[in-house]
């Protein structure tokens, strides 16, 4: 019997690392210093010349690099900030803990990204900042939202979360934007074991404000000089997360390679694979299909050893958590009826070409069984979101 191919498979990578990774938190352990140490403030800089940008620092986890970045600017009760529904909750919750609103656009039906048509209708005197979400691995167009951004002097904080290394004509995020966050939760592409985050920036004062923010106000030890909070990120996941830094662009270029391997495979089947929109470099933190009768083709790989996730099944505007905000179910169309039909299927770069072949395989199988004649139009999609 074949054995099971996870959804992610966080063994096979640890495998070929594992003797740098214990050393690493061996020396940690020995000299105790376990907090903004060596491994952190070297990260910092690390990570900060990979991105290309001027500042990074590391913080506790991506919701507080969200968080901590808001604070940052000082946007906070009465404010605006535009984003999407499409993402992790984190994104709105980030802007929700600062008491400020979150206004949502609808997404591109291809690149499921903010829809950048639906921007400047949202903005109004209370909007201090754009939020977009570079989803699953791709970069919104920043050229395009910076010139927005621009027009209404609006600042741009970028969700990066899901998109360590990607690109947007050879920039990557917090080049074109005022601040990135990035998450270090394990099954990123860069990721931690446990959790962490990453704030990258080019401006002097936000980085100032960042760093005293993260650790409580303090630039001075017992020096409180603003209202701040724990962020910190912790010296044993700094080790993870730089010994991983160093295969980053080869398992990003490898997940590329698989991502081409499933598109060719599924090219003839009922399923829609991934998108990548000109002038990005998608980095495939997931590979999400759109497929008629999702469910049941997510049950039937299930049955065939093969695991997948649903990245969300409830957009945020229709969560309980964010009722308050008075949406109902039609006022993001796109997004609605996206979040019924996409399906994540295993993505790491320990992926083989076998497996990627037995998952193609698998899917094309079902709807031969399902649909044996091809017509999708009839199709009823079963996880559409009411």
């Amino acid at each position: 019997m074949a054995t099971n191919i996870q959804f992610v498979d966080l063994k096979k990578q640890y495998a070929p690392l594992k003797e740098e990774i214990l050393a690493g938190i061996s020396e940690v352990l020995e000299g105790m210093h376990l907090f903004l140490g060596d491994n952190v403030q070297s990260l910092e800089k690390e990570f900060a010349a990979f991105c290309g940008v001027k500042h990074g620092i590391g913080v506790s986890d991506g919701t507080s690099a969200l968080h901590v970045i808001l604070r940052a600017m000082e946007i906070g009760p009465g404010d605006e900030i535009i984003s999407v529904a499409n993402t992790f909750i984190a994104t709105a919750e980030a802007i929700a803990m600062v008491g400020a609103t979150p206004v949502f656009v609808d997404i591109d039906p291809k690149t499921y990204l903010m829809n950048l048509d639906q921007v400047e209708a949202k903005i109004t005197p209370r909007t201090k900042a754009i939020m977009p979400v570079h989803l699953y691995g791709q970069m919104v167009d920043m050229e395009r939202l910076r010139a927005i951004a621009d027009r209404h002097g609006l600042k741009i904080i970028e969700d990066a979360c899901q998109a360590h290394g990607a690109e947007f004509h050879g920039r990557q995020a917090a080049n074109l934007g005022d601040a990135a966050a990035y998450s270090f939760y394990y099954s990123k592409n860069l990721g931690a074991y446990g959790e962490g985050g990453f704030i990258s920036t080019n401006d002097d004062e936000i980085a100032r404000r960042v760093r005293m923010i993260r650790d409580h106000g303090s630039e001075k030890k017992y020096c409180h000089d603003m209202v701040g909070m724990n962020a910190r990120l912790d010296e044993v996941q700094a080790v993870v997360v730089r010994v991983k830094l160093k295969h980053l662009d080869d398992w990003n270029n490898i997940r590329r390679r698989h991502a081409a391997l499933f598109a060719e495979l599924l090219a003839d089947s009922p399923v829609t694979v991934p998108v990548e929109a000109e002038g990005a470099k998608h980095v495939y933190h997931l590979y999400v299909i759109r497929a008629p009768m999702r469910d049941e083709l997510q049950a039937y790989l299930k049955d065939q050893g093969i695991f997948t996730g649903i990245h969300y099944p409830i957009p945020i505007h229709l969560q309980k958590a964010f009722a308050f905000l008075g949406h109902h179910a039609g006022d993001l169309p796109v997004t609605e009826k996206a979040v019924g039909e996409i399906l994540s299927l295993p993505m790491f770069a320990e992926l083989s070409d076998e497996e990627i072949v037995r998952i193609a395989d698998a899917i094309k199988s079902f709807y031969a069984i399902h649909l044996p004649e091809g017509n999708v139009d009839d199709v009823v999609v079963t996880g559409q979101v009411n």
